[in-house]
């Protein structure tokens, strides 16, 4: 079982099983999610997510796919630990960077990239994972 949370601790949040996929997002929406060029996220189905404390605030907005996707964050601290939307049934979207335990990084190389022609330009294609846009 993989943990994690939110910056100041208030929402938290736990998967079991491996991830569906393991995925870099390069889209505009996961950029400014992130505050960085790309996000990585692990795709967990949603009958292995559990949400243990807190009341996560919610934002939908039509990504750049089209569908409907909502970011969960916290109120207090802004962090977005996980999404979900149209695009993925029944998977949640967890923002990597929030599990607790971050060795578990090294080991997750992504097996996909979405929106992949988006990637800047000085960012190097991860050898092997599948370049997709939008991610599907």
């Amino acid at each position: 079982m993989q943990e994690g949370g939110c910056l100041c601790g208030s929402i938290r949040y736990s998967y079991t099983g491996e991830p569906v996929v393991n995925a870099l997002c390069h889209c505009n929406d996961c950029r400014k999610l992130s505050g960085s060029t790309f996000s990585l996220n692990f795709l967990v189905p949603e009958v292995n997510f559990k949400l243990i404390s807190g009341s996560p605030r919610t934002f939908t907005k039509t990504a750049d796919s089209g569908n409907n996707i909502t970011s969960y964050f916290c109120g207090n601290c802004g962090t977005t630990p996980f999404r979900d939307g149209d695009s993925f049934p029944n998977l949640k979207i967890i923002k990597a960077g929030t599990l607790d335990d971050s060795s578990i990084l090294n080991d997750a190389k992504p097996s996909l990239e979405g929106y992949a022609p988006s990637r800047l330009k000085w960012i190097p294609a991860i050898p092997e994972a599948s370049q997709q846009s939008p991610i599907s």
